[in-house]
């Protein structure tokens, strides 16, 4: 397992960005203090997604920032990326993990204690706690966790948690008392009108959680 971040994971989202040009977003939401990007790519071809992570993991190399690729195996691997994210109806992370190999990371999303106690027995590097609030940005999401529900995945969780769905600068410091180790966002950086300054609050704001001792985990 290489060593990582999620205290403020930036997951993509084109659609969110006002026709702005995804890398630099990325890139100045990185500057911000993102500390791992996940590549998200739903509506467009292979080899436009392939294009689009190899450019990124160009520029998040230097920054020790790591790319992590949702769902697609395929272009984890062509691009050498440092890992992949799945959901609970992706490849399973038994078959991710032996093609990928122990260096890379895997992310699991979990979306109630079932999914964790499976998650548990996973060769996996962190959780997805989804979605904790009630989130525009995905419409196949299974109902809201809430913080409460955060509480409890984190208490029996063996990785560490990143929470998203509905994350922003006004509750992510609630998310980070319950437990989780991160919290991930899109549209909290996606849409801002300044993606630097939005990342540099989120960031103060999850460090401060941490370092006042709220969060459980550390």
């Amino acid at each position: 397992m290489t060593d990582f971040d999620i205290s403020l994971y930036l997951v993509t989202d084109r659609s969110l960005s006002g026709g702005r040009d995804l890398e630099h977003i990325v890139g100045e939401a990185v500057r911000g203090g993102v500390t791992m990007v996940q590549l998200r790519e739903k509506q467009c071809s292979s080899r436009e997604f392939y294009r689009v992570a190899v450019r990124l993991k160009r520029f998040l190399t230097p920054w020790r920032v790591p790319l992590i690729i949702n769902d697609r195996l395929d272009i984890a691997l062509a691009c050498d990326a440092d890992g992949l994210h799945l959901g609970q109806s992706d490849l399973p992370c038994g078959i991710a993990r032996k093609i990928l190999g122990k260096n890379k990371i895997i992310g699991l999303s979990v979306e109630n204690m079932t999914n964790v106690m499976e998650a548990n027995r996973e060769d996996i590097d962190y959780i997805g706690i989804s979605p904790v609030f009630s989130t525009s940005t995905k419409s196949d999401t299974a109902p809201a966790l809430g913080l409460e529900g955060v509480r409890d995945i984190t208490s029996i969780a063996r990785c560490p948690c990143v929470a998203i769905g509905g994350i922003n600068i006004w509750n992510a410091r609630a998310v980070i008392a319950a437990g989780a180790a991160g919290i991930s966002v899109v549209s909290a950086i996606m849409s801002a009108p300044d993606p630097r300054l939005a990342a540099s609050e989120l960031i103060k704001t999850v460090n401060q959680s941490k370092k006042h001792g709220n969060n459980r985990m550390v």
